[in-house]
């Protein structure tokens, strides 16, 4: 799911990252706005917001808006620097040190009572670190499916979904028709799980507030765990066909 990048990227693990992610979104999404009455998943508002309080000179009012956009920013730069630098060190391991930051972050976030801090004090400093969340797990999507898939807002996925389906309709007989099918079914899937993610982090957050973070950070570490197993397991069985079908095994 995150290791595979470029030509050995399959439609299958674009599929998994997209649902699994786009739950992860969705309940954040809407934990974000419940709990802090701010949102924490895209930087799109907040623009027009900023821009209001700029022209009507509150520029003090201005400023968190400033800042929600710069740790979206901060999120993705920090992210993708994880990236490039498992590149260079050919240390694929270090791809999902972006997701291990993420569940730290949405960890510390459900125990923000907890920490002898208020929620509803310190909704600036939750929707910073939130934001940074979604900085990370966007740029991370984004980087390692080549733009196929983002789990973090749905603009782009309406537009995207609303060209491919007309093109469905009126070239059927394409020779990209096949691939064409499998790009409105991703992007569907994704629209359905975020959704799906934000009706449950609702009924989550209703009942335990905004340790309904807890069920995003329990989705990264199911991923993260089903991505280390399949990879051990198909490192292995490559392993042991190789030593199989090596000349020593055979004359053995």
């Amino acid at each position: 799911m995150f290791r595979h990048q470029g030509k050995t990227r399959t439609f299958r693990h674009n599929l998994r990252l997209a649902s699994n992610l786009s739950l992860v979104a969705g309940i954040v999404n809407s934990v974000g706005v419940l709990a802090i009455s701010t949102l924490t998943t895209n930087v799109t508002g907040h623009f027009a917001y900023f821009s209001e309080e700029l022209i009507t000179g509150q520029f003090a009012k201005a400023i968190p808006f400033l800042l929600y956009i710069l740790f979206f920013f901060l999120g993705a730069f920090v992210s993708n620097s994880f990236i490039e630098i498992a590149a260079i060190k050919k240390k694929k391991y270090m791809r999902t040190a972006p997701m291990f930051l993420e569940l730290f972050l949405l960890v510390v976030i459900s125990f923000w009572n907890e920490w002898s801090f208020s929620v509803a004090e310190n909704t600036n400093q939750i929707a910073y670190i939130l934001l940074f969340s979604m900085g990370l797990q966007n740029a991370l999507v984004t980087k390692i499916s080549q733009s196929t898939v983002r789990t973090t807002h749905l603009t782009g996925l309406f537009t995207d979904l609303g060209i491919e389906t007309s093109q469905f309709l009126f070239y059927r007989q394409h020779p990209e028709t096949n691939k064409l099918k499998k790009n409105i079914f991703l992007k569907l899937s994704i629209i359905v799980f975020f959704f799906t993610g934000c009706i449950s982090g609702t009924l989550l957050f209703y009942q335990i507030g905004i340790k309904a973070l807890l069920a995003a950070a329990l989705l990264i570490s199911i991923a993260l765990l089903m991505d280390n197993l399949i990879f051990y397991y198909n490192f292995t069985r490559r392993k042991f066909r190789i030593k199989r079908n090596s000349p020593t095994s055979k004359t053995n």
